[in-house]
């Protein structure tokens, strides 16, 4: 399930970037008023994609939301990547209400990432069921650099003399990578064994 990566409509792009008040070209020039009101629908079709969401819940009013960082050009170069926070509240079918604010950030009409906090848990992307581990982050790493780096599986198992069953594991984030794998992965991918414990969450600097 992919959370972000999906087509934004005209509508809601609208939305996210109606900032009222905020200074354009030195002078305030409040945007024309917009309809906000895409905003929930669009905030609850995102989140009933979580597995683990209790439908329960809907986001019944959002305000306009606040840049957090608008179309960099960093060194003269223009990105298009938008950032804006959205605030608003969300409310339980018992009548129970709470505040809420999402976290969006998108290229042109790409959705590039997405998280929101209701009340005081912040919620976002996830891939597994309630009760259920998330896969390991290092997995996403490590499949794009063996991809990378035209490295198949069999090749990572054999020059790390693990099984190809453990290495499929990594890919898929159901095995945990521990110290002496990250160091035997780091020779076969030409990295420093440092930046692959980095990556994999072994950071503590401590030698094995």
């Amino acid at each position: 399930m992919e959370i972000a990566n999906r087509t934004l409509t005209t509508d809601v792009i609208a939305a996210l970037a109606y900032w009222p008040g905020i200074i354009w070209g030195g002078q305030e020039s409040p945007p024309d008023p917009v309809d906000l009101t895409v905003l929930p629908p669009f905030f609850n079709e995102v989140l009933r994609e979580l597995p683990w969401w209790n439908r329960d819940w809907q986001i019944n009013h959002v305000e306009p939301g606040l840049p957090l960082e608008i179309d960099s050009d960093h060194h003269g170069l223009s990105s298009p990547f938008t950032e804006v926070s959205v605030p608003g509240t969300a409310g339980s079918g018992s009548g129970e209400s709470l505040p809420f604010v999402a976290k969006v950030g998108f290229a042109g009409d790409r959705l590039i990432r997405f998280q929101a906090k209701i009340g005081e848990v912040v919620l976002g992307p996830a891939l597994a069921p309630a009760g259920q581990l998330e896969p390991h982050p290092f997995a996403r790493v490590l499949t794009g650099l063996m991809d990378q780096r035209g490295i198949s599986v069999r090749a990572m198992a054999m020059d790390t003399a693990r099984s190809m069953s453990t290495i499929h594991m990594l890919r898929s984030g159901a095995h945990n990578p521990e110290p002496l794998l990250t160091h035997e992965i780091a020779k076969v991918l030409g990295m420093s064994e440092a930046d692959v414990r980095v990556i994999a969450g072994l950071d503590d600097g401590s030698p094995q």
